[in-house]
């Protein structure tokens, strides 16, 4: 089974997720310059909807970071161990699983661990701190080969990695360098955000005046630019539930909930960039999801000929229609897909021609996830 959502969601003037040189993010699509949202910026806006707005137990949403020796030493501490040497026994720890350590007690690379497995790590040391101790010895005069003592703790400690059942941690999923075998699958897939008609990128020149600067004629004391655009996105996504009950050990309940979550925080995530600057706080103008037995369908072709703003026509009503225009055909071509059931929530209540009615966004959400979990 499988969950797609489409979003159609314009931005005023704004710099939302910009690259290397400041500029916002865009693309060549359908042979124009596009506006772009990159995917990494949106999954990250969804992760932290999901804790912002509490859609999951704190103990089900995943961290990720290269500071979990801190983390791992300081739950340690808490259990009355001197935190030096919890330090130092943490390292041990993440060593024996085969996670390098740069410097300063860092990992070489940023870690997604769930609280359960922390927690579970965080035991594992507290309960063989003798043998991680004598092992951190070990680690130290770069002992090349482990003793069989050694090999037995590190397979016992990879086993406490099986992802902790967090529900971010199993829709993004995870991959571990130094341990593939311990690599999580995604559950979902979200694609990169791409306007549905070309854009060009504007300056916005700025000055600044010292509160403090007597009265004179010197001019302003600090001036510069920021590159800013302003686009209607098409957004696609979608869930794997075969993958997600499986990343979340079976759990039909915490597998209705995490869509619930998932579908909850796309419709209200936005990139944080240049916010306090621009304050692009505009909500989705479509939001649509389908649920099918299999196969999946973005839209984004919909848009390869790019809208256009014509008369009363714009941008985002014009948007809205190439979406629908383009589902119905799909349809007609290849027939509706196995089990499919379709939702749609939009400004205005006029009924679309081939997605249906628009309703509620609490209603589709909860319709939907009604349909792909009963």
């Amino acid at each position: 089974m499988l969950i797609e959502l489409h979003i159609i969601q314009n931005f005023a003037p704004s710099n939302l997720n910009r690259d290397d040189t400041g500029s916002p993010k865009s693309c060549e699509f359908g042979g124009y310059r596009r506006g772009r949202i990159s995917s990494q910026a949106i999954k990250r806006a969804i992760r932290e909807r999901f804790k912002e707005d509490k859609l999951v137990r704190a103990d089900l949403y995943a961290q990720r970071s290269k500071r979990f020796v801190e983390a791992i030493a300081t739950k340690l501490a808490e259990r009355g161990r001197d935190h030096e040497a919890a330090s130092k026994v943490a390292e041990a720890g993440l060593g024996l699983l085969g996670i390098k350590l740069a410097r300063e007690g860092k990992t070489e690379y940023l870690l997604y661990f769930a609280p359960a497995e922390l927690d579970a790590i965080a035991t594992f040391c507290s309960d063989r701190w003798d043998a991680l101790e004598a092992a951190a010895g070990h680690q130290k005069a770069k002992k090349e080969k482990k003793d069989p003592e050694t090999e037995a703790l590190a397979k016992h400690l990879q086993q406490k990695l099986d992802g902790g059942k967090a529900s971010d941690l199993a829709l993004f999923g995870r991959m571990l360098a130094d341990l593939p075998e311990k690599n999580i699958d995604a559950a979902s897939q979200v694609a990169h955000a791409i306007s549905t008609h070309p854009v060009s990128i504007e300056f916005d020149y700025y000055t600044a005046v010292d509160d403090l600067k007597p009265e004179d004629t010197e001019g302003a004391d600090m001036i510069g630019t920021v590159e800013f655009n302003s686009a209607c996105y098409y957004r696609y996504a979608n869930i794997d539930l075969d993958q997600l009950a499986g990343n979340l050990n079976g759990d039909a309940e915490l597998v209705a909930a995490t869509v619930r979550a998932f579908l909850h925080a796309s419709v209200e995530a936005i990139p944080t960039g240049k916010q306090n600057s621009f304050a692009a706080r505009n909500a989705p103008s479509l939001v649509c999801t389908v649920v099918r037995e299999r196969g999946a369908w973005s839209l984004a072709n919909a848009f390869v000929d790019p809208v256009r703003a014509r008369g009363e026509n714009g941008l985002v009503s014009a948007s809205m229609a190439a979406l629908d225009q383009h589902w119905g055909e799909l349809v007609e071509m290849y027939g509706a897909p196995a089990g499919l059931q379709v939702q749609v929530a939009a400004l205005g209540k006029t009924p679309f021609a081939h997605l249906g009615t628009p309703v509620p966004v609490p209603e589709l959400i909860e319709a939907t996830v009604k349909a792909a979990c009963p």
